[in-house]
C-alpha cells in the first residue's frame, strides 16, 4: 500500500490536476478541463491511506454510486493506470454518458431540504462538494457521504421532511 505522502506525489506529477485541500486533512485533485460536469478525479485522500479516485466513464471498474474507486491498496503503477483512464474518460464528452445522467438526477435533488421534529425544531439538509450537510441554522450537526445515510440520521433523530 502507498502512503499518503505517496499517492499525493503521484497526483502532484499530473499537471492538468489542481490541488485542493479540503477538511480533516483531505486533499482532492481536480481536472478543470473536464468535459463533462464532473470535475473531481480524486477525491478524499486521506492521511491514513484512504482515497478514491473517478471511474464513473469507465468499465471494469467496481465504482461506488458516484462513480469512484476505492485506492487504499492501489499499487503505484496501478494509480498511474487509473488516473490515467480517469482524465481520459474526461477529457472527451461523450453524450449521454452516466456521469452525465446521474448529474441530471442529483440537481433535481440539490434543493435545501426543511426537516422539522415535533418540538418545532427545524433542520437543513443540503447537498454541497459531493456531500450532504445538515445544519442548524448556520451551524454545521452533520456531514454524510449519501443522501440516503442523510435521511436515515433525520428520521432517526426524529425528524421528517417539510418539502421533498
Amino acid at each position: 500500500m502507498l502512503t499518503f505522502e505517496q499517492k499525493l506525489a503521484i497526483l502532484d506529477s499530473y499537471p492538468q490536476l489542481e490541488r485542493k485541500n479540503v477538511s480533516l486533512g483531505r486533499v482532492n485533485y481536480h481536472y478543470e478541463e473536464s468535459q463533462h460536469d464532473k470535475k473531481t478525479v480524486a477525491f478524499h485522500l486521506h492521511p491514513n491511506g484512504n482515497g478514491y479516485v473517478f471511474a464513473g466513464l469507465l468499465r471494469g471498474h467496481e465504482t461506488d454510486d458516484k462513480g469512484f474507486v476505492n485506492i487504499r491498496d492501489y499499487s503505484e503503477s496501478e494509480l498511474r493506470s487509473l488516473l490515467d483512464a480517469s482524465i481520459t474518460s474526461l477529457s472527451i464528452y461523450i453524450p449521454d454518458a452516466p456521469v452525465a445522467s446521474k448529474r441530471k438526477k442529483k440537481a433535481a435533488a440539490t434543493a435545501d431540504t426543511l426537516w422539522t421534529n415535533d418540538e418545532g425544531q427545524t433542520l437543513t439538509l443540503k447537498l454541497e462538494d459531493d456531500l450532504w450537510y445538515v445544519y442548524a441554522d448556520l451551524n454545521l450537526e452533520m456531514a454524510f457521504e449519501t443522501l440516503e445515510e442523510a435521511k436515515e440520521y433525520l428520521a432517526e433523530e426524529g425528524f421528517t421532511a417539510a418539502q421533498e
